[in-house]
C-alpha cells in the first residue's frame, strides 16, 4: 500500500452536477501522441476464433483497435501502459487527458491500447464470453495476440513491469479490465472501473464461479490473501438493476458497493465514488473523473 493512501478516506460521493475536468480540454501548447488504428480479424486468432452458431460453422467478427503512443515515448525502452476495454469509445477522451496530464508530469508517459471486443453483448455474445468470463483467459489473449502486434508494428516495447501496467473499462469492459489483474497479478496491479458489471453475467456458466462476477465479492476477494491490486471503483445511483433485490445477482449499485466493502475489508489500496443521478457508464461521469481517476490509479509509479 502506498504511504499516501487512507482507507478511511477512500469513499466519496459526487454530482448530482457534472463538468468535464480541464484536463479533458486540447491543448495546443503540449505535446501530442500518435494514434494508430488496426482492425483484428476472428480467423487470426487462436483464443477468441468467434462464437459457434447453432449450425456448424463459426461466427466471423471484426474488433478495432486505437493505440495512443506518446509523443515522449523514447523507442525501445519499455514503456507503461493502460489497456481499455471498449476502447473506441475512449479514443476522443483519453488521449486529450493523457496529452494534457504526461505534460504536466501528473502521469507517466504510457501508452494506451484501447480496443473493441468481437461485439454483441451479455450472454450469447462475443463481448459476453470475452468480458463477463471469470478466468485468465481474456489476459491471455492481450497478452499474446494484442500486444505483440503492436510492439511489431508500431514500434513500442512494453514493460513486463506488473506495476507499469493498468486496466480499465465500463460496465462489463470493467468487469473484464478486474479479471485481467485478478488472474494475472503478474501482469496488472492497476484497475479503473466505471459501473462495473460484477453481477452474474458469466456465459456460458462455470463450476467453478456459478454466480459469475458477482463471486468477486460475494466469494473470491473475501476467501483469498490480498492481492498486489490497487482499484478505482465507481457507479451510478441510477445504475443498472438499481431496484433489483439481491436474489436476482444484478443490481449493479449493491454489486459495487460490496465490491467496496470487499476490498475495504481486506486492505486493498481503493477508491469508489458513488455517483448521484448519474446512469450507467455515464459520460459526464467519466468527463468530470477519469483525470483524478488516473493520477490515484498511477501514484507511486515514476514519471519520467
Amino acid at each position: 500500500m502506498h504511504a499516501a493512501d487512507n482507507l478511511a478516506d477512500a469513499e466519496f460521493t459526487n454530482g448530482p452536477d457534472y463538468a468535464p475536468a480541464p484536463e479533458t480540454v486540447i491543448r495546443t501548447n503540449v505535446p501530442h501522441g500518435q494514434l494508430y488504428e488496426f482492425t483484428m480479424d476472428s480467423h487470426e486468432s487462436r483464443i477468441y476464433p468467434g462464437i459457434a452458431k447453432a449450425q456448424p460453422g463459426i461466427v466471423p467478427y471484426q474488433r478495432k483497435v486505437c493505440v495512443y503512443v506518446p509523443q515522449q515515448y523514447v523507442t525501445g525502452t519499455p514503456a507503461p501502459l493502460i489497456v481499455v476495454q471498449d476502447g473506441m469509445g475512449y479514443t476522443g477522451l483519453l488521449p486529450v487527458v493523457l496529452d494534457n496530464m504526461i505534460a504536466d508530469r501528473r502521469l507517466p508517459a504510457m501508452v494506451a491500447v484501447m480496443i473493441n471486443s468481437g461485439g454483441g453483448d451479455a450472454q450469447g455474445s462475443e463481448r459476453g464470453l470475452e468480458y463477463d468470463t471469470i478466468s485468465g483467459k481474456y489476459a491471455e489473449f492481450i497478452e499474446t495476440e494484442v500486444l505483440p502486434r503492436i510492439e511489431k508494428d508500431y514500434g513500442v516495447t512494453f514493460t513486463k513491469d506488473p506495476e507499469g501496467r493498468a486496466t480499465m473499462g465500463c460496465s462489463s469492459g470493467a468487469a473484464a479490465a478486474f479479471t485481467m489483474a485478478w488472474f494475472r497479478p503478474d501482469l496488472y496491479h492497476r484497475v479503473l472501473s466505471y459501473s462495473g458489471t460484477y453481477v452474474n453475467q458469466q456465459s456460458p456458466t462455470n463450476p467453478a464461479s456459478l454466480h459469475g462476477a458477482w463471486e468477486y465479492h460475494e466469494h473470491l476477494i473475501p476467501g483469498s490473501n490480498r492481492k498486489p491490486l490497487r482499484v478505482w471503483l465507481q457507479v451510478g445511483e441510477d445504475d443498472l438493476g438499481n431496484q433489483r433485490d439481491e436474489a436476482s445477482l444484478h443490481n449493479w449499485v449493491m454489486a459495487n458497493r460490496r465490491m467496496a466493502a470487499a476490498l475495504k475489508a481486506k486492505g486493498y489500496p481503493y477508491r469508489f465514488t458513488f455517483s448521484l443521478g448519474a446512469k450507467h457508464c455515464d459520460g459526464r461521469v467519466k468527463k468530470q473523473t477519469l483525470p483524478e481517476a488516473l493520477e490515484w490509479l498511477w501514484a507511486g509509479y515514476p514519471v519520467n
